[in-house]
């Protein structure tokens, strides 16, 4: 669950004197689906909707603010055959302000975002390294959704960079809702993840220096089951809707010509459909998702004889292709659809087209709805917010709502419809049938719809509050807890690293070890230290104290198992290091294989790791072997590592001091020829050969006699910590630093 490290302290945030004309560098984090800079494909899945088009609505509306100098919409880049290239672009600019980055994660393939959880660390790693490529921290980063809200968690803990969260939905309540529909919590887990997105939620909401919510009712009744939650975090700012795509239905002189035959085409499609397309028209446009109750407008619609005599239903559920190769959820709601249409014989009535082609189609089909005299409908079981119900309103067109969550607040602000309790479909019916029956009410809720509109719900009002509150948030500056801002923004700032191991290298020479000390003391800022031991990390910092060495910026232990950022003493562990050596380690397996050799003895409790397993051994070229071949013809992918005559360590084939560096090399964006690395034993092997610049002590074992002569390893003849400052000489390492 929950990790906190204990530690209070503030981050001293730049105060706004400074700020007076220094324009806000914004990035926002949308990770999962489909997110373009034109012709969106909401619908196309669960994952492509309402939020994918509330992040780039919000992001170019942002970029028009002179407050704003650069924005960056933050998602993943996708290079899949059956997926427009649009996705694989690394950056797409969308105006001279406004770019979308994609950044590789979890491979080339669009996956769902439950598959995204364990790809996670390396969205953070590739963020850290595309942000330090810049030289330049953003001054505030904006999550959207769990996911990002668990990058952005990161990011915030090692930066100390403002940051502001939307949920758009909620672990708890999604939770809530399967439970209450029948579904067993095993298969919940299993599909969605959901425990594994509460606890990066719970995260989220603490690190978060500010929460955006579209309604006081998420505040008060979603964000209220998490234990994390503060009110003094959460500020309600409606998101707006392009008035420029979404007109009245009465300003019909605002079509181009392009939109003019998008409507006859529309009214085609429709044709197609209606025997009489002549009548009012019922509209429902959202994803095919259980929770979005069409089976329940349907229902009331097929089920009520007097309203199918009156009106036409159309239900625009998504872009669909076959249904049957598409994912269960969606498979099941259109299956639901096609057989409700075929029990209540809607056959001549109702319209469900397979997709919708331009993003200018959706206006127009509400404003061809209210020319008809129609009503939209949304009847979500739970609706957060309700997007559409505000881009129906801005063209003229009534609504009938799920009296739940965000469509009460549209409908008091409003005044453009109805709402209704949709769990009884009876209900829905007999809330459309009192607005087509009153031709008076159809029109006041739709000339209060327009109105209205304009004063509650534009993106130029949720830019302004928005940018106010912002702008509140980092004049005061913030007490942010458990953030190891100090050491991440240390390693941004880093152009060179000097990495040791400690025994027998750093340590062995009293004299020698204080001038190494005196050494780092006086270093250039932009020059930092690390360790690489086989120690575990409470025993290394043990020994680095107790010799009066300063603090390492980074710990590698357990033989490169594992990585530790240090704040004097606190360390916090490399979770994007843990998810990536995990891949195919079986420790409990290994040691199970390797019982039957006498010439091992399992070393004490305290030398274990989850991702080591450390035996005792005789220096035996022959046994050594014998335990590689029994790994491998088991087929368990390890390093088998001896060292210092006696020791030897399994660890994870992805994992090695070597592998260690260059994973913090890449993270940190750290060129190899800038990084030093100085051991005396076998264990350092894999670290010391490469591009990185190597340097073995005098007092060096008989294991690296093969790497002399080696490109960029310096053998030195002065020992121990001595030899460290003499392959520093040796490649002018510290020249002009």
């Amino acid at each position: 669950m929950i990790r906190f490290m204990n530690r209070l302290r503030k981050l001293c945030l730049m105060k706004m004197d400074n700020r007076k004309n220094k324009k806000i560098y914004l990035q926002l984090y949308s990770i999962h689906g489909l997110i373009r800079g034109h012709d969106l494909e909401l619908g196309r899945d669960a994952d492509t909707g309402g939020q994918t088009k509330y992040v780039l609505e919000l992001a170019k509306a942002l970029s028009k603010d002179p407050l704003i100098g650069k924005i960056e919409l933050v998602t993943r880049q996708i290079k899949d055959k059956h997926i427009s290239e649009d996705y694989s672009e690394h950056i797409e600019r969308i105006n001279d302000k406004f770019s979308i980055v994609r950044i590789r994660c979890g491979g080339g393939k669009y996956i769902r975002k439950e598959l995204l959880w364990n790809h996670l660390e390396e969205f953070v790693d590739k963020s850290i390294k595309y942000i330090k490529s810049l030289k330049q921290l953003p001054d505030v980063i904006h999550s959207h959704y769990a996911d990002a809200g668990y990058v952005c968690t990161e990011l915030t803990k090692f930066f100390g960079i403002p940051f502001v969260h939307t949920g758009h939905s909620l672990g708890n309540s999604k939770l809530g809702k399967l439970l209450s529909d029948g579904l067993e919590i095993e298969d919940i887990e299993k599909r969605y993840k959901i425990s594994h997105r509460i606890v990066a939620e719970e995260n989220t909401i603490y690190y978060a220096d500010m929460i955006v919510t579209s309604t006081k009712q998420e505040i008060e009744k979603q964000y209220a089951e998490y234990k994390n939650s503060d009110p003094n975090k959460f500020r309600v700012i409606p998101p707006g809707v392009d008035l420029e795509k979404f007109y009245p239905f009465t300003q019909a002189g605002l079509r181009t010509r392009e939109v003019q035959r998008l409507k006859m085409l529309i009214t085609e499609k429709l044709l197609r459909f209606f025997i009489d397309v002549d009548k009012p028209l019922i509209l429902a446009v959202c994803r095919p998702d259980k929770r979005k109750n069409i089976s329940g407008l349907i229902t009331a619609y097929g089920e009520n004889k007097e309203l199918q005599k009156k009106a036409n239903l159309a239900i625009f559920a998504g872009i669909r292709k076959d249904i049957q190769t598409m994912p269960d959820n969606e498979r099941e709601v259109l299956t639901e659809i096609l057989l409700l249409m075929d029990k209540y014989n809607l056959y001549g009535k109702m319209a469900i087209p397979k997709r919708h082609e331009t993003k200018h189609e959706v206006p127009e089909l509400y404003r061809i709805a209210a020319e008809t005299g129609g009503v939209f409908v949304n009847s979500a079981l739970t609706e957060p917010f309700g997007l559409t119900l505000i881009e129906a309103a801005a063209s003229g067109l009534p609504v009938v709502a799920t009296d739940d969550g965000g469509p009460r607040d549209i409908i008091r602000n409003c005044q453009n419809g109805i709402l209704t309790d949709v769990t009884n479909s009876e209900n829905i019916a007999v809330s459309i049938n009192k607005i087509l029956d009153n031709k008076k009410l159809w029109k006041k809720y739709s000339d209060s719809g327009i109105e209205n509109v304009k004063k509650y719900y534009t993106w130029e009002a949720h830019i302004k509050t928005y940018l106010e509150e912002i702008d509140k948030m980092l004049k005061k500056g913030l007490q942010k807890e458990d953030t190891f801002a100090p050491v991440g923004k240390k390693l941004f700032t880093a152009e060179k690293l000097i990495v040791t191991d400690i025994d027998n290298t750093l340590l062995g020479d009293d004299n020698y070890t204080n001038d190494f000390s005196e050494l780092l003391r006086n270093k250039h800022e932009k020059v930092r230290f690390a360790v690489a031991t086989g120690r575990t990390v409470d025993s290394a910092l043990s020994v680095l104290k107790e010799n009066n060495i300063p603090h390492p910026d980074v710990i590698i232990s357990s033989v490169g198992s594992e990585i530790y950022y240090n704040l004097e003493g606190k360390l916090i562990p490399a979770t994007g290091w843990r998810a990536h050596i995990s891949f195919q380690w079986h420790r409990a397996k290994i040691k199970h294989l390797l019982n039957k050799f006498d010439f091992l003895s399992y070393q004490e409790k305290d030398t274990q790791r989850d991702f080591k397993v450390s035996y005792y051994t005789e220096e035996n070229e022959e046994h050594i072997q014998m335990v590689r071949e029994e790994l491998i013809s088991n087929r368990i992918k390890a390093n088998v590592i001896f060292s210092h005559g006696q020791f030897l360590d399994i660890i994870p084939f992805r994992a090695s001091k070597g592998k260690a560096i260059r994973y913090l090399a890449y993270r940190w964006n750290i060129l190899y020829e800038n990084i030093l690395v100085a051991g005396d034993s076998g264990n350092d092997e894999e670290m010391l050969k490469g591009d990185l610049l190597g340097v073995v002590v005098g007092n060096y074992s008989k294991e690296l006699e093969e790497l002399k002569g080696c490109k960029r390893i310096y053998f030195s003849d002065v020992q121990y910590a001595g030899g460290i400052i003499d392959g520093i000489k040796h490649y002018k390492f510290l020249n002009g630093n």
